[in-house]
């Protein structure tokens, strides 16, 4: 897919405003303000209860942190509202974690929410941060690096601010095959989803780790969750209606940006239906 300097620009500014404007109705989507899919552990987390698999998924990437007992420097590239930093901040008392978003409305109300907190959300642009090098010990990336389309700059980034010995943690939807070999019906869906959710694009997963490894992360593990994401994704339609006969009810009007926000969502219902093109992955890696 080819993408003009103009494009970025363009996809940037309309993201910030999507996020600026949307944030406030991810509280329909997650009491916690957590800002992406959930994950499935049978017997652990209730499949009815979507709360309990988002804070799963905040759970299975703070595992994989190897985070121990000694002082602990976090950073969460795309942070949204601070959800998964809230969550490592009650399970460790020795981490001090920051969290970076281009949203203002997220800067202000994730350091609300983060009051008290070892924590705080600052506005940056995770490609280009002002962290010096080797700052932290931990980064995580849930659902955040499709806005720059897996970008290189997005992993180079990420290398350069982690300490020797850092780990990288990458839960994303990414592609199975280059878009001009999709079937139709995911070809569809991969561009109303990149549209309506300010999506520059989406890499392979092949890719993807290609790109890993080429800017020197060693120990590269890649899960396939796709199985374990897809019940919080089954939740889509019903958080859709619910959020639109709330706003029926009270006679508030639904934004563009909600509207936007409602597509994005059912279109990544579509697109978790070809399993064939989609997947959902978790990845790991080392500096």
């Amino acid at each position: 897919m080819k993408t003009t300097v103009l494009n970025i620009k363009n996809n940037r500014i309309e993201m910030i405003d999507f996020y600026n404007e949307a944030t406030e109705d991810y509280k329909f989507w997650s009491k916690d303000f957590n800002m992406h899919f959930g994950y499935f552990v049978p017997f652990r987390t209730n499949p009815f209860k979507r709360d309990s698999m988002l804070n799963q998924m905040n759970a299975q990437m703070i595992k994989r942190l190897n985070i121990g007992t000694s002082k602990h420097r976090l950073v969460d590239l795309g942070c949204g509202m601070g959800g998964t930093m809230r969550h490592v901040l009650k399970t460790y008392k020795n981490v001090i974690a920051y969290g970076v978003t281009l949203s203002d409305f997220q800067v202000k109300h994730g350091n609300m929410l983060l009051k008290g907190e070892n924590g705080i959300i600052l506005k940056e642009n995770y490609n280009k941060t002002s962290f010096t090098y080797n700052s932290f010990n931990s980064a995580v990336a849930i659902e955040s690096f499709c806005h720059s389309g897996h970008n290189d700059n997005s992993i180079k980034e990420a290398h350069r601010i982690l300490k020797p010995g850092g780990i990288l943690i990458i839960a994303d939807a990414f592609l199975k095959k280059n878009v001009p070999e999709l079937c139709k019906g995911s070809k569809y869906a991969y561009n109303k989803l990149c549209n309506h959710w300010s999506l520059e694009k989406l890499e392979t997963i092949d890719n993807m780790i290609e790109k890993i490894k080429s800017f020197g992360f060693k120990n590269v593990k890649i899960e396939n969750a796709s199985f374990k994401v897809a019940p919080s994704v089954l939740h889509v339609p019903f958080a859709i209606t619910g959020f639109i006969l709330k706003k029926i009810l009270s006679f508030k009007p639904i934004k563009q940006e909600s509207f936007h926000n409602l597509k994005g969502s059912f279109y990544a219902l579509l697109s978790g239906l070809h399993f064939k093109s989609f997947g959902y992955y978790i990845i790991s890696a080392t500096k």
